[in-house]
């Protein structure tokens, strides 16, 4: 059964940093592509970053690039999600999401993703 578990969401001041993790079971992560969105209260779900399965190659919204930095753990079975300079724009519940094909390109389209998690909150407030 293909699982994927988000944690490390909370409540952080402007400027802090949160590492989110999205742990995987039922699938090697290794060879699948995985997405990071978010959604904001009121807000369509939006493509946050992405680690390509095929070369390794990251990607991030223009929101949050240079402040926000995804990696993988093969070991681990794990993506994480580095968010540092944080800012209350960045208050949304983060969901990491992966296609059921393996070696697929990076997409910000959410209907193309298979399999999602449950999502964990952040929230940026003083």
């Amino acid at each position: 059964q293909v699982q994927l578990v988000e944690s490390g969401g909370g409540l952080v001041e402007p400027g802090g940093s949160l590492r989110l993790s999205c742990a995987a079971s039922g699938f090697t992560l290794d060879v699948h592509t995985i997405t990071w969105f978010r959604q904001a209260p009121g807000k369509e779900r939006e493509g946050v970053s992405c680690i390509s399965s095929i070369d390794g190659s990251t990607y991030y919204a223009d929101s949050v690039k240079g402040r926000f930095t995804v990696t993988r753990e093969n070991a681990k079975n794990t993506v994480y999600l580095q968010m540092n300079s944080l800012k209350p724009e960045d208050t949304a519940v983060y969901y990491c999401a992966t296609d059921d094909e393996p070696l697929v390109r990076c997409s910000f389209r959410a209907y193309a993703m298979d399999f999602w998690g449950q999502g964990t909150l952040v929230t940026v407030s003083s």
